[in-house]
């Protein structure tokens, strides 16, 4: 395990102008059973400041255009970073978007962000948040104008970046330093296979990993549980939402949404890039037998995934290994 270990020394505090000393320490670090990460730092050198900067502009709703929404609205802690219960993202003036949270960890290790692949860095990706109408609903000019002015953020750029200088390389940097240390590689299914003392899977479990790596793997590929990739899952297309090909403007991406990590998919309901299957249940029911013909279905579900009664409980089983409770309770990562 590689490990980046540095004392937090500030952390937001429950006064919106007050930054106070933090004792405990965060870590970035790679889990063994996970490849070396894209994202490494070197051009953004991680930092205590920095994280707690980043911590802070991640949960002050104030940028938002109506002082309600936040980044952490929308990416809660207690739901692996996603927004519970939400079939899409919910922003301001209770607008609501067009497809499910995405939830936040392991970011160091994608190339693309969002269901249709449209970033293509950590550092930026935030940026379509606070454009988007129906999310922050502002721009970047005006939160530059409302950091230079408001207590304690002068300071806290000073302290992060040597400078009280504040523009929107820095404010992506600074958020980055938190997401980017957003590492769940703790559940029960890392402890198994790093064979950590102990750590066994029950009979169900192990049946049910069998049967994943049979009749899933393939797009939820081991250790991130995604490959990835942009595919066509079957679904009926029940909105004008292009996928893919609104990036590309290639016809043989419409309807093709990334492959969804299944880290932490215990708290991360509903699903689906809009969000229509609030259950692992609907989930399983639909690869067995809800699969929808079109041009651009993946090949691998043309005859959908025949499962059984018991193999749905034995997979549920297997995939509630993959819940990292030491991730979602991790107060380092927590609204102070």
């Amino acid at each position: 395990m590689l490990l980046l270990s540095i004392a937090l020394m500030y952390a937001c505090s429950k006064s919106e102008d007050e930054v106070t000393p933090e004792e405990k320490k965060i870590t970035f670090f790679v889990p063994s059973n996970f490849p070396a990460p894209v994202y490494n730092f070197e051009e953004n050198k991680l930092s205590n400041a920095g994280f707690a900067l980043g911590k802070k502009l991640f949960y002050d709703a104030r940028l938002s255009a109506d002082k309600s929404v936040s980044c952490g609205s929308c990416h809660q802690q207690f739901a692996a970073f996603t927004q519970l219960d939400h079939k899409v993202s919910h922003g301001v003036n209770n607008c609501q978007g067009k497809r499910n949270t995405p939830p936040l960890f392991n970011l160091a290790w994608q190339k693309a962000f969002f269901w249709d692949g449209g970033v293509k860095n950590i550092e930026t990706s935030p940026l379509n948040a606070i454009t988007d109408a129906c999310e922050m609903g502002t721009d970047v000019p005006t939160i530059i104008a409302f950091l230079k002015n408001t207590a304690p953020y002068p300071d806290l750029f000073k302290q992060a970046f040597g400078s009280t200088e504040i523009n929107s390389q820095l404010i992506l940097k600074s958020i980055a330093q938190f997401t980017a240390v957003l590492v769940s590689g703790n559940s029960k299914y890392d402890k198994v296979i790093r064979k950590e003392a102990g750590a066994l899977f029950t009979t169900s479990e192990l049946a049910g990993y069998n049967l994943f790596k049979e009749k899933c793997a393939s797009c939820h590929a081991e250790p991130f549980f995604t490959d990835f990739s942009y595919r066509s899952n079957g679904l009926d297309l029940m909105s004008s939402d292009e996928g893919r090909s609104h990036i590309t403007g290639v016809a043989a991406d419409f309807g093709k949404f990334r492959v969804p990590t299944l880290r932490n998919i215990e708290y991360t309901s509903p699903y689906m890039h809009d969000g229509r299957f609030y259950s692992l249940d609907e989930v399983l029911e639909h690869y067995n037998s809800g699969i929808k013909a079109s041009a651009n279905l993946d090949p691998q579900l043309k005859n959908g995934i025949s499962l059984s009664a018991t193999e749905k409980e034995q997979i549920k089983a297997f995939l509630k290994t993959l819940t990292d409770n030491e991730f979602i309770k991790n107060k380092l990562f927590a609204e102070s």
